[in-house]
C-alpha cells in the first residue's frame, strides 16, 4: 500500500496540495469531460514541481505517443536563472499545458514536409503526471497529446481521445433514451493482458536479428517444443520469479493494477494483466508497461521480447484487449446481469456491440495488424484473421430468440459436482468460454484477442469506440424520434439480430470448416498487413471518423501510408538482416565445417585398407547441396531486396505487397536451407545460440 501510486500526482497528492477551488476545477475537466481551466495552470504547476523535486526529479518531459508506436519524451530543467548569477527552480502553468517539440522528425504520413518543423504537445490532464526512474534519475512525465502546427493529429493519444467522446455522446442519447438522467458521461474501459518472452542476455547480444528486429530469422526446431504443455501455468523459476518481483513493484510505483502474471503456453513466454481502468489511462499504462518490462529484464540479465513471433514453431504474443463501457454513476453497460432477456438496455448495447463489429470488420482487423501479427494469426496460439463474435450459449439463444420476435428466457449455468465429497458444489458460469474467437464476450466485456503484443492499444480501441459509437447513434436517432419507444426498441433488436447474427460464431475457429463457412457468411478473411491497411482509406471509412470528428480525411490517409511505410521498412531490415548473418556468420562456419569434413575424407581415404567413406561422403554431399542452394537464395534475397528499395513512385501499397510477395518470400525460401543445416553443422561451429538454448535456459 506504500509503494502503490508512489511516484505518481494522483487524486490523494492533488488533494494534498493543491486549494480545494483548484483541485475541484481541475476534478470538473478530468471527471466530466469541461473544458481545463486555464487560471489553475500556474497553480498545479507549481504544486507538480515541488512534488517532483522532493521526490529527486531535476527535469521534466511532456511525455507522449507519435507514431511510431513507442513513447517520445524531452527533458527540460526546472532551472531558471536571476539576476545574481544563481538558479531558482521554476515551472509555470505555460511549460505544463504546452511544450514545442520537432515534428519533422517523426512520422506524419505527408501531413508534415521536412521544413515544417514546428509541433506542439498539449498536457492531457485525464491521465495523471508521473515519475520516471531511469537509474537513480528522476523525471517528471507529464502526459500530452501532440499535434501539427495546423491542428492535425501526430500522435495515437489524441484519436483516441475523441473516440472516447464520441462513444460517450452517443452512449448517453441511448441511456436518456431509456430514462437515465443520472449519467453525464459514459467510459470506454479496457484491461490489456501483455505477453512476452524472456531470454538469457548473453543468448540475444549473439543473435543480429534479435537485436535489430525482435524475432529470429532462423532457427531449427528443438528437440523440445511445447509439445508436453508443461510450461502453461507451470511453476515459475526463481530467476523470472525475482524479474516478476521487480517488475510489479516499479509497475504499482507508477499506480498500474498489475494483478495477474503466469507462464504462458510457449517455453520462455509469460504474461502479466492489469485491472481495468479508463481506455486513455490504461493505454498510457500498457506503453509504461512494455517500457518497464524491457527496462527491469537488464537488471536481470534478461531480455524481454515484445515480437509476435519471435520463435518459430512455438506460440506467438498477443495482447488482450478486454474492452467495454461503464456509466459515471456506476454501471457496466455490458453486465448482462441474472436474466439478460430482460435486460432491454444490456441488450441493446450488446446489439449494438454485434452491429458494429460486422459492419466494420475490416476496419477492426486492420487495427490489429502489423507485420509480426502476419506470422501469428491463424496459429494454433492465436484467433484465424476473420472477424467473428463469441457470446456463448446463453447469449447465442438470446439473439437467435430476437431474431425470431423477442427474448423470453435466459439458459442458467446450474452447478458442476466433480464427485468429491471434500470439495465445494462449484456454480457453473452460464457459458463457456472460447479461446479460439477473435472476439469473445467474456461476463461483462469483449475480449479483443486479435491484437500483437508490441502494438499501441490506442489503435484498435480507438476502431472499438468509434464504430460502437457509429452504431449507437444510429439507434439513438431511431429512439428519440419514435412514438412508440418499446415498439421501435423490439424492432431494432429484431433487425440487428436477423441482419448480423452471421458475424456470431461459437465454434472452434481453428478449423478449416469455420474458413469455409465464414466464406459463405461473406464475412472478410483478409491474410496479411499489407491486405489489411487499405480499409482505413475507403470512403466508409472516411464518412464514419469524420462524422464523429475521430479522423479527417487526411490524418486516415496519413495513418495509411505510415503504416505501409513501416511495414516496407520492417521486412526491408529483416531482409538485411539476414543477408548480413547468412553472409558473415552462416556461410563462413558451413565453410568451415564442410572443410573439415574433407579433411577428414582425406585422411581416412589415406589410411587405406578399404575404409567406408561412404558416411563422410554422403554427409559432404548433403551439407555442399544446401550450401549451394543457400547461395543462390542468399542471392536471389539481396536481387529483390535491392529492386524494392529502387522501386520507382509512390505507390506505397503495391510496394507493400513487393515486400510481402517478393522479399519476404525469398527470405522464407532462405531460412528452410539454414534451419537445415543448423542441424547437420557442428554444433561447436554453429555461430549463433540456438533455439534450445534460448528457450529453455533460463
Amino acid at each position: 500500500m506504500d509503494i502503490f501510486g508512489s511516484n505518481v500526482f494522483n487524486d490523494q497528492v492533488m488533494k494534498e496540495r493543491l486549494p480545494k477551488n483548484v483541485y475541484k476545477s481541475l476534478r470538473n475537466t478530468i471527471d466530466n469531460g469541461l473544458p481545463l481551466d486555464p487560471a489553475v495552470a500556474d497553480v498545479v504547476a507549481n504544486a507538480l514541481k515541488d512534488w517532483a523535486i522532493e521526490k529527486g526529479a531535476t527535469h521534466f518531459t511532456h511525455w507522449f505517443q507519435p507514431m511510431t508506436g513507442i513513447t517520445a519524451e524531452k527533458h527540460d530543467s526546472f532551472i531558471s536563472p536571476t539576476s545574481d548569477g544563481r538558479v531558482i527552480m521554476e515551472f509555470s502553468g505555460k511549460e505544463l499545458i504546452k511544450g514545442e517539440p520537432d515534428a519533422s522528425s517523426f512520422p506524419s504520413g505527408g501531413l508534415r514536409a521536412t521544413f515544417e518543423a514546428r509541433g506542439y504537445t498539449a498536457w492531457d490532464c485525464t491521465s495523471p503526471a508521473f515519475l520516471k526512474d531511469d537509474g537513480g534519475v528522476v523525471t517528471l512525465c507529464i502526459p500530452t497529446a501532440f499535434c501539427s502546427y495546423n491542428g492535425e493529429a501526430l500522435d495515437q493519444k489524441t484519436p483516441l481521445l475523441r473516440s472516447m467522446e464520441a462513444l460517450s455522446n452517443q452512449a448517453l442519447r441511448v441511456l436518456r433514451s431509456f430514462g437515465n438522467t443520472t449519467a453525464n458521461r459514459v467510459v470506454s474501459t479496457v484491461g490489456p493482458e501483455q505477453e512476452y518472452f524472456l531470454i538469457d542476455k548473453k543468448f540475444f547480444e549473439k543473435r543480429l536479428d534479435l537485436m535489430l528486429t525482435g524475432r529470429t530469422l532462423f532457427g531449427a526446431k528443438p528437440p523440445k517444443g511445447q509439445e508436453l504443455e508443461d510450461q502453461y501455468f507451470g511453476s515459475i523459476k526463481e530467476r523470472v520469479a525475482a524479474y516478476m518481483k521487480e517488475l510489479n513493484t516499479e509497475l504499482w510505483k507508477l499506480g498500474i493494477l498489475a494483478k495477474t502474471q503466469h507462464n504462458e503456453v510457449a517455453p520462455g513466454q509469460f504474461e502479466i494483466a492489469p485491472i481495468f481502468a479508463s481506455t486513455n489511462i490504461a493505454t498510457d499504462h500498457n506503453q509504461l508497461v512494455m517500457d518497464v518490462m524491457k527496462k527491469v529484464a537488464l537488471r536481470h540479465d534478461l531480455v524481454c521480447l515484445l515480437h509476435e513471433k519471435p520463435f518459430a514453431g512455438v506460440n506467438g504474443s498477443g495482447k488482450h484487449n478486454n474492452w467495454s463501457m461503464s456509466t459515471n454513476d456506476g454501471q457496466n453497460l455490458l453486465e448482462p446481469g441474472n436474466n439478460p432477456h430482460e435486460n432491454a438496455q444490456f441488450l441493446t448495447f450488446l446489439s449494438a456491440v454485434i452491429k458494429a463489429v460486422d459492419d466494420y470488420a475490416d476496419l477492426l482487423r486492420a487495427s490489429a495488424a502489423n507485420a509480426g501479427n502476419d506470422h501469428r494469426l491463424g496459429a494454433n496460439e492465436a484467433p484465424p484473421a476473420i472477424i467473428s463474435i463469441f457470446l456463448g450459449d446463453q447469449l447465442s439463444d438470446i439473439i437467435d430468440q430476437l431474431a425470431n420476435g423477442g427474448a423470453k428466457d435466459s439458459k442458467q449455468g446450474g452447478t458442476i459436482n466433480v464427485g468429491v465429497s471434500t470439495l465445494p458444489i462449484l456454480k457453473k458460469d452460464s457459458t463457456d468460454r472460447n479461446r479460439t474467437s477473435p472476439f469473445a464476450f467474456t461476463g461483462n466485456k469483449f475480449e479483443f484477442r486479435m491484437v500483437p503484443s508490441s502494438l499501441s492499444i490506442s489503435g484498435p480501441n480507438i476502431v472499438l469506440n468509434t464504430i460502437v459509437a457509429e452504431v449507437l447513434s444510429q439507434i439513438a436517432d431511431r429512439l428519440e424520434n419514435t412514438k412508440d419507444f418499446d415498439m421501435e426498441l423490439k424492432a431494432i433488436l429484431k433487425e440487428i439480430a436477423v441482419n448480423h447474427k452471421r458475424i456470431v460464431f461459437d465454434g472452434n475457429n481453428y478449423t478449416e470448416e469455420w474458413v469455409a463457412e465464414a466464406e459463405k457468411r461473406g464475412l472478410p478473411h483478409i491474410r496479411s498487413m499489407v491486405d489489411a491497411i487499405p480499409a482505413f482509406i475507403t470512403e466508409k471509412a472516411i464518412n464514419l471518423f469524420s462524422k464523429h470528428g475521430v479522423f479527417s480525411k487526411t490524418e486516415l490517409h496519413s495513418r495509411y501510408e505510415i503504416r505501409l511505410e513501416q511495414y516496407c521498412k520492417q521486412i526491408n531490415i529483416e531482409a538485411l538482416t539476414m543477408i548480413n548473418m547468412g553472409k558473415r556468420q552462416i556461410l563462413p562456419a558451413v565453410l568451415k565445417y564442410v572443410g573439415s569434413l574433407a579433411d577428414s575424407l582425406i585422411a581416412v581415404k589415406n589410411a587405406g585398407a578399404g575404409a567406408d567413406i561412404s558416411v563422410q561422403e554422403g554427409l559432404l554431399k548433403e551439407i555442399s547441396g544446401l550450401m549451394a542452394s543457400m547461395k543462390q537464395r542468399l542471392a536471389n534475397l539481396e536481387l529483390v531486396t535491392d529492386e524494392a528499395n529502387n522501386l520507382e513512385g509512390d505507390d506505397i501499397f503495391e510496394k507493400g505487397k513487393f515486400y510481402r510477395d517478393f522479399v519476404f518470400t525469398a527470405m522464407q525460401s532462405l531460412r528452410q536451407d539454414i534451419d537445415q543445416l543448423e542441424n547437420l553443422v557442428d554444433a561447436d561451429l554453429w555461430p549463433v545460440p540456438t533455439y534450445a538454448q534460448m528457450l529453455f535456459m533460463l
